[in-house]
């Protein structure tokens, strides 16, 4: 059974910083590509970042410079260091793996920005 657990999230001041954590089981984690997806309350879910099994790594426009996402496939975890936070990278933070037609999820974790 595939698991995936994130935490880290957290109400955070403008300019803050956090490091979210992404727990795997149930996979060899080593072999996955890895993201982490937002939902903004009334927004859809986006990418926010990935990361293949080889180590490549794309971001999204908006948090490209801010946010810096990494593994350890030691650990089976994946993170996302969160940097210059601003309101608007406010909402749920969902970790994402999938493998042909299969498509796997964690149950989130809040980030709140705010003064």
């Amino acid at each position: 059974q595939v698991q995936l657990v994130e935490s880290g999230g957290d109400l955070v001041q403008p300019g803050g910083s956090l490091r979210l954590s992404c727990a795997a089981s149930g996979i060899t984690f080593s072999m996955y590509a890895m993201y982490w997806y937002r939902q903004a309350p009334g927004h859809q879910r986006e990418l926010v970042a990935g990361i293949t099994n080889d180590g490549d790594i794309n971001y999204a426009y908006s948090v490209k410079g801010r946010f810096t996402i990494s593994r350890d496939n030691a650990k089976n975890t994946m993170y996302l260091q969160m940097n210059g936070l601003n309101p608007e990278d406010t909402a749920v933070y969902y970790c994402n793996t999938r493998w042909s037609t299969l498509n796997y999820w964690g149950q989130g974790t809040q980030v709140t920005v705010s003064s």
